[in-house]
């Protein structure tokens, strides 16, 4: 039988494992941060309508420049921006794959700091770019003398950074991205995957954008607007960052169904993000009863929870994926990650952790710092997130 090992592929994809997490049909999944939360009955009703006039003529190619789309997340990012400065596509993993196929490249380098989203490396490499991995500050935090250091160090020509940070949890701070800006000769991109979940009044990268053309925030529907299986990304930017993205997008690469179904979803967008606060507030109950069972949660501001203090973390996943809840082994040492559900899937997750929760003088270590919770410097293994 013909293996990879037969085909002329690419030397430098020789080895490489495929983008993948576990999708396994149990009662509780709560590994791939989706939004559990089901869209709304009569949100759903609009949409199938929309993408059923859409279906009328997909005789014709769709709009190649998705001009109501790019009106339409202008206006629902506000900070005044326009449609020219909007860019969107399958998934914010193609929005990045433009960004990287536009600005990198063979000679060129992209910079993150782990751990990250492993998207950033797998993009890299199939766009012939270098990615190199800085490490981050205690905590996984990101401070802006750490970031310039590295940007100092590598001199790269894109830096990703992921603001709350995959698969950590992490926010980033505003004088972070503001000094990475500044620092950095190249393009730098904040990916805001998980922005809708930060607290209150948290301020987005896109107070930022003003005159600063090298600054690029992507966003998704996939997460806060329950949309993950419609595949929508966009990105806004200069003008001019938009017009070099045109020059490697495939022709007609938004479909007339993704676009009629994206426009309606953003049409009802309150009604899409009316979940948001209960699953902040699942986060929130996820840390806190981690912290009282003597876990290490780790700070949040999207919709999970990395936690530490886990003993056999793989042993643990498989014994929680025995009683149907699928949460993520990242390959962490002594972590591991969960989506903040519905209130019944959090109680179904907590009850069953509880189990494996830290005992004795382990659980005493752990609130002090002593225990074996890794730094920022631990890299994980070859598991991809999400």
């Amino acid at each position: 039988m013909t293996t990879l090992d037969d085909l002329p592929i690419r030397d430098d994809l020789r080895g490489r494992s495929p983008y993948g997490a576990p999708q396994k049909a149990v009662p509780v999944a709560l590994n791939v941060n989706e939004n559990t939360h089901p869209i709304p009955e009569a949100v759903a009703h609009d949409i199938v309508a929309r993408v059923a006039a859409a279906i009328l003529q997909l005789n014709r190619y769709p709009d190649r420049e998705f001009s109501e789309l790019r009106a339409a997340f202008a206006g629902y990012l506000g900070h005044d921006l326009r449609a020219a400065q909007i860019w969107a596509a399958n998934g914010s993993n193609e929005v990045l794959q433009h960004v990287l196929q536009a600005f990198g490249g063979p000679g060129r380098t992209a910079l993150g700091f782990g751990p990250t989203y492993s998207m950033y490396g797998l993009l890299s490499s199939g766009t012939g770019t270098a990615w190199v991995e800085a490490p981050r500050d205690a905590e996984f935090e990101l401070g802006p003398e750490t970031a310039v250091a590295a940007i100092r160090e590598h001199d790269p020509d894109l830096v990703l950074l992921c603001s709350p940070n995959n698969p950590t949890g992490t926010p980033l701070s505003h004088e972070t991205i503001a000094a990475v800006v500044d620092a950095a000769r190249g393009i730098v991109v904040v990916d805001e995957a998980y922005h809708e979940f930060a607290d209150p009044g948290t301020p987005s990268a896109l107070e930022l954008l003003e005159g600063r053309p090298r600054l690029i925030v992507s966003r998704t529907m996939s997460k806060a607007f329950a949309f993950a299986g419609a595949r929508v990304g966009y990105l806004a930017a200069d003008p001019a960052v938009v017009d070099a993205l045109r020059l490697v997008r495939l022709p007609y690469h938004l479909s007339a169904l993704t676009q009629a179904a994206a426009l309606a979803a953003l049409d009802h967008s309150a009604e899409m993000l009316a979940m948001v606060d209960d699953i902040r507030g699942q986060r929130e109950r996820i840390s806190d009863e981690l912290s009282r069972l003597g876990f290490h949660p780790y700070r949040s501001g999207a919709n999970f929870v990395l936690f530490g203090g886990v003993d056999e973390p793989h042993r643990v996943f498989e014994a929680l994926l025995a009683r149907g809840i699928l949460i993520r082994d990242i390959g962490l040492p002594g972590c591991l990650r969960v989506t903040a559900g519905t209130e019944a899937e959090t109680t179904a997750f907590l009850e069953a952790i509880a189990e494996f929760a830290p005992r004795g003088d382990d659980a005493s270590k752990i609130a002090s710092g002593a225990a074996s919770v890794p730094d920022a410097t631990d890299r994980p293994a070859n598991r991809m997130d999400a």
